[in-house]
């Protein structure tokens, strides 16, 4: 990774100078700042669609193979070499990107989104909640951050969970479409229910209405809860990074991301799991697809335990850990390229 500045820097949220305002704080971990200067948002707006090109195509793949795992039955795959090996012979390498065009589509939106709440969430939360000495004194860890200028740790997982919130409206639907285009198994397209994600969309739209392109939302938002844990430890891992070692701006960016990325999948794969059972369950009704077995989070979530114990709540988990940090680094590398190529 390169760590000559781009003309957009992206410094971690945790080293904004005292001097620097609350409006300035935005999201890292391989994603651009938004920033006031029109020119900038332009280009950012332009290296975040390569950045997206360059997560998506490093980690789909990891994606299809984590879904399948945690959606299959029993016996269907021996592991996940085992079930790239076998998407590669019976569906061509085309096979791994399954579903990826609904959220190359969106990902401009929901970063655009992420970013923009998150950004927001934090300048309301550092002006309204963590200004007050009262409250940072009993706001966990809050007493190693003194500094009333800056957002603690903490503070940036509250602003996760609600940008987590924020951006499920978008990324509900999005990632329901992919995970039903990714569990597709019929090499011929022909024999497959979805032609693609607009047909798809269209089926479901027209069968269970809005409601049904929406389910599984309450568990996405459940899901990107844990994202408490990406934002409060990539701060944290950015402050003692900064503090301890020589590293430069990007460097720790890289790093810290990547490490951040994964505690994130740590704690929330459980979570993933059952969403993915949820988002994978037949519809029924006029759309043909077969009997709907779970009506609520609950459901989903006792049916992997009963199916294969605590175990199953982390099938599928070794190709999604692997994809974090590489996803990340990619997405950052392309990201930092394309600004310095950028009038």
């Amino acid at each position: 990774m390169s760590t000559a500045p781009s003309s957009l820097q992206t410094p971690a949220a945790s080293s904004i100078p005292e001097h620097q305002t609350p409006q300035n704080m935005a999201a890292r971990g391989g994603d651009p700042a938004p920033t006031t200067d029109s020119k900038r948002n332009y280009k950012g707006f332009v290296a975040g669609v390569f950045s997206g090109i360059a997560k998506l195509s490093v980690g789909h793949p990891f994606d299809t193979v984590k879904v399948r795992l945690q959606t299959s039955k029993d016996g269907h795959f021996k592991g996940p070499l085992d079930c790239v090996l076998q998407t590669v012979r019976k569906e061509g390498v085309s096979g791994l990107y399954k579903g990826a065009t609904p959220p190359l589509v969106g990902w401009m939106v929901m970063d655009s989104v992420m970013l923009g709440s998150l950004t927001l969430y934090r300048r309301l939360l550092l002006e309204n909640v963590f200004s007050n000495p009262e409250i940072r004194r009993i706001t966990p860890f809050a007493q190693y951050q003194p500094d009333l200028h800056t957002l603690p740790s903490f503070g940036h997982g509250i602003a996760g969970i609600l940008a987590g919130t924020t951006v499920s409206f978008i990324a509900a639907p999005v990632e329901h479409v992919k995970a039903r285009l990714q569990i597709q198994y019929a090499a011929d397209k022909s024999k497959r229910m979805y032609s693609g994600p607009i047909d798809c969309c269209r089926k479901i739209f027209r069968t269970h209405g809005i409601s049904g392109l929406y389910r599984g939302l309450c568990a996405t938002i459940f899901f990107r809860s844990f994202f408490f844990f990406w934002w409060g430890s990539y701060d944290v891992l950015s402050r003692l990074m900064r503090e301890r070692t020589s590293l430069s701006t990007p460097a720790i960016n890289f790093w810290a991301g990547g490490i951040s990325a994964q505690i994130f999948w740590i704690t929330s794969y459980p979570s993933d799991v059952v969403k993915q059972r949820l988002m994978t369950d037949p519809m029924g009704g006029g759309l043909g697809d077969g009997q709907r077995q779970f009506r609520w989070w609950k459901d989903a979530a006792v049916a992997v335990y009963r199916e294969r114990g605590w175990r199953g709540y982390w099938r599928g988990f070794v190709p999604c850990f692997l994809r974090a940090f590489p996803a990340n680094a990619m997405a950052l590398v392309a990201f930092e390229g394309v600004m310095r190529w950028l009038p």
